[in-house]
């Protein structure tokens, strides 16, 4: 049977059409892009079960063991339409950013890997990249520095499931009273990336993170001293002291999954339309909002 549906008029301006899933898996064979310096690289000489990109299986799996009563029990996630994420095949998952702490990146990773059996390689600034020690335990959790290299050859290559949150800081460093309401997502770069590698987008709708670790006020002067994007003082920090540095709120989250996005663009071409992919973006950006605003109408309460 075929389950097609007739494009909206805003889905056919931001080239877009609904394609059985199979369609999206169907990726057609191109030359790799220059890699930069940070870019793994085939040959690269790992030790025991380190991948190319610095994921460990031990440490995830021992990650998993330790995170699942956080997972479980602290922010008891449930998720909706959990059937529209692929059991193989590349695709980019596109999700809303919030926390001082961002615990929403764990928390999905944490879900797909655990019911889905699918890695999960998060983008991330490289700012994680420089710290001592946290760096290198990121990139053993499945964190990769965000560029189009690296994003192009997770989904084109490896074929694998990346997750991404286009609103960056903006997202993470917004006040609580402006909670939920979605910054830009940039210039649409995670939009071409996908018309590149021939892989859909699957947005995902997080409610839960904005009050695990809500931020009142910010301090521009130490955020500059120490070289942060901001320096958040958090209701965490003022109900617990030093404690709430790395205590989260036991605020319930909810994960809704919405149905693929399929673009009728060819993969790898050179250059594509900058209309159509800032109303792609757009289109992804507004289908996050409108799962958020229904979702919160039928939130109870933000603890369970």
């Amino acid at each position: 049977m075929d389950d097609r549906r007739e494009p909206t008029t805003a889905e056919r301006r931001a080239g877009i059409v609904d394609l059985p899933a199979a369609a999206s898996r169907e990726l057609v064979p191109v030359a790799r892009p220059q890699l930069d310096e940070d870019s793994p690289t085939v040959d690269a000489e790992r030790g025991g079960d380190v991948d190319t990109w610095g994921r460990s299986d031990k440490l995830r799996a021992l990650t998993r063991t330790v995170y699942e009563p956080f997972y479980k029990h602290w922010f008891r996630a449930e998720w909706e339409g959990f059937e529209h994420l692929p059991t193989e095949g590349g695709a980019l998952l596109v999700a809303n950013h919030a926390g001082a702490i961002p615990s929403d990146a764990p928390v999905i990773m944490h879900g797909i890997e655990r019911d889905l059996h699918r890695p999960v390689y998060g983008l991330a600034e490289y700012l994680f990249r420089r710290m001592p020690a946290i760096g290198t335990m990121w990139s053993r959790a499945g964190g990769v520095t965000a560029n189009p290299d690296n994003a192009y050859r997770l989904l084109h290559d490896d074929r694998e499931l990346v997750l991404v949150f286009p609103e960056g800081t903006k997202g993470t460093g917004k006040l609580y009273q402006d909670r939920y309401q979605l910054a830009r997502f940039g210039r649409g770069g995670f939009v071409e990336i996908a018309m590149r590698a021939g892989v859909p987008i699957i947005p995902i709708a997080v409610v839960g993170a904005e009050e695990s670790m809500p931020i009142v006020w910010k301090s521009r002067r130490l955020a500059k001293l120490i070289g942060l994007p901001y320096f958040p003082i958090t209701a965490n920090m003022l109900l617990l002291g030093p404690l709430g540095l790395v205590t989260y709120f036991p605020a319930k989250f909810r994960i809704r999954v919405l149905p693929p996005i399929h673009f009728d663009e060819s993969p790898d071409q050179e250059r594509y339309s900058r209309s159509r992919v800032m109303d792609a973006s757009e289109l992804v950006r507004r289908q996050i909002q409108d799962a958020l605003y229904d979702m919160l109408r039928t939130r109870k309460s933000i603890w369970t």
